[in-house]
């Protein structure tokens, strides 16, 4: 019975992309307005479509010289390892192009049903959500189903876990390069309408007299939607990927000198090969299941009806885990209380709930933290931005607590599952299984925050197309919405990094024989500092490039303020050139990426050349730093944009006023934390780690 779960795992992944092309169909037959509508979305699509495949030009040289590098110094991978490398990076560039496509046609139709209120737009936005959720999960469990099956159950290819776990890698180089471009697109968009429009001019959010306005939108789909859906189809296919090649290292089933795949699996090595397959597997059907939970439902609010089919699925999943693992391990004679090993995804599922939730508590404008950020905007904007660095950093002891509960209960489980001597490798196995039941709903997970930025637009199309005041309301209480889902999911991804990373680093410890970290090992020191360095310099290059390209955007939205007669006053017949500030952004972003993500990739190589013990010292340095960094940045940046949205609302003197504009000064600020810097770190400690694991053959 155990051999069908590739199987199992590959219908649940087609069942995904069959529910993703189901959606597909349901947001194109909406209504997408009128011809004014329809012009502004064709704009936005246009310019969407056109950075993607300029950026994934980029990336493919990227993806085709690291193919080479891999073919060459890994002899014992070719050339599958370059096969698997180049899929894994093919699989996360479709469900990005996907995502893309429909998440710029269902923001004009949720603008046309926000019309008929809340409830009719809602369900329109999540669909064109579940679309790229439903993708990115789709095919990350697809690649990882196939790549096991062909690689180790067919063709058993020599160093074959290897192989697999170069497909996340390929995933890893275009979630690298997709968070910070798109993110560096977005944010000097953003920064750009919002300090020209807002603060200098005294125009709205959107307003078509805004030059940078269609960039903007533009922006929230090349970073919200298509780098976010890169991240995650990366954490998700590195959670299943990194307890597959730990069981290879911790129980057999690979002889450690010929790097040959054993003729037969003994139960236990077949079992925790099979189980995290397995769980991805019965998740994508519990999220499938919650995706139809998700209806407009009047006189309920909008966060629980677009968090009840997540909720369900995780209910679902953790149910069904904890079943899977005493059927799975029931027999299997080192394991003497199967039951233990379903409770780590428990844990998985509760912890990233939890975090997600910690990231809302301090990001939305339902709690204490952003209401007292709007309050201190009222005294300018030095004291927002002092503010919000102190929520972002505070904000870290919660994620950590739970993070270190989750770590130390799953290992402690594991360690209990296990007989005798078993009972570490026990333990580091089931922490690793956490991080799968935390991203085993991805597919849920996904399509909740890919409807935030869909939301977003169909505000900016609402105000560019001058629908009236109450249609933007809608939209505007929809987007409210989407800033928090945005958080909720940024916890998911960061948390899950978390788990992912440490699961890897054991997996390369093992993989190059390092029994312990010897913290008074002067090259392992120095490579603690320089990984703890790499994150904060990681922070500061993309946030340069922010910089940089905001700058260009600025200037830009200046010019044409004051060389264009009648624009800022909005002159009948008087359009702002939106395609001159769409390339500033297209290509600002594309040259500025190109730096920071290079750095993910050499730095590790170069040390673990040098040594293999200097490498284990940085990868732990940057893991740590990295989650703490991550969590501060997302959470500072989501709480300063939920204090202006805040105000925007009506309180402490509403738009136009004083603390409006601190507060936009302290949204600006926030930007880049949120969307460029913050996402892109849990990338950043995941790269490092299974470029160091694919990679450890050579070190050796």
């Amino acid at each position: 019975m155990l051999e069908n779960i590739p199987l199992l795992a590959v219908a649940a992944a087609l069942a995904s992309l069959l529910l993703a092309a189901y959606y597909a169909r349901v947001v194109n037959a909406a209504d997408p307005g009128d011809d004014t509508m329809r012009g502004i979305a064709a704009a936005i699509r246009e310019g969407a479509m056109a950075f993607l495949r300029r950026e994934y030009r980029a990336i493919a040289i990227f993806v085709v010289l690291l193919a080479v590098v891999v073919f060459a110094v890994l002899p014992d991978l070719r050339p599958w390892g370059s096969v698997a490398l180049v899929l894994g990076a093919a699989f996360s560039a479709l469900a990005g192009f996907v995502g893309m496509r429909i998440a710029t046609a269902a923001n004009v139709r949720t603008a046309q049903a926000a019309r008929q209120g809340a409830d009719a737009a809602l369900p329109l936005a999540y669909r064109g959500g579940a679309v790229m959720g439903f993708t990115v999960a789709g095919l990350g469990l697809l690649g990882i189903a196939l790549a096991y099956y062909v690689f180790v159950e067919v063709l058993r290819v020599t160093d074959a876990f290897q192989v697999v776990a170069a497909f996340g890698l390929g995933g890893s180089s275009i979630a690298l390069f997709a968070r910070i471009g798109g993110g560096i697109y977005t944010k000097a968009a953003d920064v750009g309408a919002d300090l020209v429009g807002k603060v200098e001019a005294g125009i709205p959010e959107d307003d078509p007299r805004n030059p940078a306005t269609i960039a903007d939108n533009v922006g929230d789909n090349v970073g919200d939607v298509a780098g976010m859906g890169a991240d995650l189809f990366e954490s998700y296919a590195g959670s299943i990927v990194a307890p597959m090649v730990l069981a290879a290292l911790l129980f057999g089933g690979v002889d450690a000198a010929t790097k040959a795949v054993a003729d037969d699996f003994t139960l236990l090595q077949e079992a925790t090969f099979l189980y995290p397959l397995l769980v991805a597997a019965l998740g994508m059907f519990a999220s499938i299941l919650g995706s139809f939970l998700v209806r407009g439902r009047p006189g309920r609010s909008l966060s629980s009806q677009l968090h009840f089919g997540t909720n369900v699925a995780m209910v679902i999943t953790a149910a069904a885990a904890v079943w899977a693992a005493t059927w799975i391990f029931g027999d299997v004679p080192q394991v003497e209380n199967a039951l233990f090993l379903g409770a780590p995804i428990v844990l998985g599922l509760a912890a990233g709930y939890l975090i997600g939730f910690a990231s809302e508590y301090y990001t939305s404008d339902h709690y204490g933290p952003v209401k007292r950020l709007a309050k201190q905007a009222e005294t300018g904007p030095a004291t927002v931005i002092i503010g919000g660095v102190a929520e972002g950093m505070i904000s870290t002891v919660a994620s950590v607590g739970l993070i270190g509960a989750a770590i130390g209960g799953s290992y402690w489980l594991g360690s209990q599952a296990f007989v005798g001597d078993l009972a570490a490798s026990g333990g580091l196995y089931a922490a690793a299984m956490a991080a799968v039941g935390m991203l085993a709903t991805t597919g849920a997970v996904v399509a909740v925050d890919a409807y935030g930025p869909i939301s977003d637009n169909a505000g900016g199309i609402a105000e560019m197309s001058h629908l009236p005041p109450e249609v933007r309301e809608v939209t505007d209480s929809l987007d409210s919405l989407g800033n928090t889902t945005a958080a909720v999911a940024k916890g998911f991804a960061i948390g899950s990094a978390a788990l992912t990373a440490l699961a890897l680093f054991r997996a390369y410890t093992q993989a190059v024989s390092i029994d312990s970290i010897d913290l008074t090992e002067v090259g392992v020191i120095i490579g603690l500092f320089v990984g703890a360095m790499l994150t904060f310099a990681f922070a500061a290059l993309t946030m340069k490039s922010v910089g940089r390209a905001a700058n260009d955007m600025i200037v830009e939205v200046r010019r044409q303020f004051a060389e264009i007669p009648g624009l800022r006053d909005g002159r009948e017949g008087v359009k702002a050139d939106y395609a001159r500030c769409v390339d500033i952004s297209t290509k600002a972003s594309l040259r500025e990426m190109l730096l920071p993500g290079a750095l993910a990739v050499i730095v590790p190589l170069a040390v673990g050349f040098i040594s293999a013990e200097a490498l284990g010292g940085l990868l732990a340095g940057a893991l740590v730093t990295g989650f703490l960094v991550a969590i501060f940045m997302a959470n500072a940046g989501g709480a300063w944009d939920n204090a202006k949205k805040y105000i925007e609302s009506g309180q402490h003197g509403g738009k136009g006023s004083e603390a409006h504009k601190a507060a936009v000064v302290g949204d600006t600020v926030g930007d880049p934390f949120k969307d460029t810097s913050g996402p892109a770190m849990n990338i950043l400690i995941k790269v490092m780690t299974i470029v160091a694991l694919v990679f450890a053959p050579v070190f050796l």
